[in-house]
């Protein structure tokens, strides 16, 4: 452990030929020492920072459910980004360590809640997801739908097949989900 600590070179842990002095100077690193602060980290320290991020983000992502991050609605894909962007700033030094992590699971707790909260209430579900809208009706293509929601025909053709269907008139409709997929529902 203390060659380790050493080939590390955690501050104050290195003693002038290059070991540690001892196993009580090793025994009494602050968290400071181990995880650094806010002013440059050393290799060791974003190293150590790196496996406590893993484990936390890894231990929240499991503590929150299956769904958290499955549908990828607008709520999972902001979640993601900011979750992802205040984790990035923790390992790299760059917001305090604590606050940081603890700001990341109220924003995962928020998410659990909100996300349970759209499970049980169909209009809550419309204001963050949002409705489906019907793209294809009977065959037809709507085109002014198509434009607002900035779908192709490509995209159109690329669904069909994905349903094992040929043209447009072998489909009952074409619905571009509050996640952005598009369903295909035979005839």
């Amino acid at each position: 452990l203390m060659r380790l600590l050493c080939l590390l070179r955690l501050p104050g842990v290195v003693g002038a030929v290059g070991y540690p002095v001892s196993f009580r100077q090793v025994a009494r690193m602050t968290l400071a020492d181990v995880f650094g602060t806010n002013e440059p980290l050393t290799v060791a320290q974003e190293c150590a920072r790196a496996a406590v991020v893993f484990v936390y983000g890894l231990a929240l992502v499991r503590l929150a459910g299956r769904r958290v991050f499955g549908k990828w609605s607008a709520l999972d894909i902001i979640v993601s980004i900011v979750v992802g962007s205040n984790l990035s700033r923790t390992l790299t030094g760059s917001a305090p360590f604590g606050p940081t992590l603890a700001a990341t699971a109220v924003l995962m707790g928020l998410h659990w809640v909100l996300s349970h909260a759209v499970a049980w209430s169909p209009r809550l579900s419309h204001v963050i997801e949002g409705r489906g809208v019907r793209l294809l009706d009977d065959g037809t293509a709507e085109k002014k739908k198509l434009m607002a929601h900035a779908v192709s025909e490509a995209d159109l053709s690329e669904a069909l097949r994905g349903a094992g269907i040929e043209a447009p008139d072998g489909a009952k409709c074409i619905v571009l989900e509050p996640s952005g997929k598009l369903s295909v529902l035979k005839k």
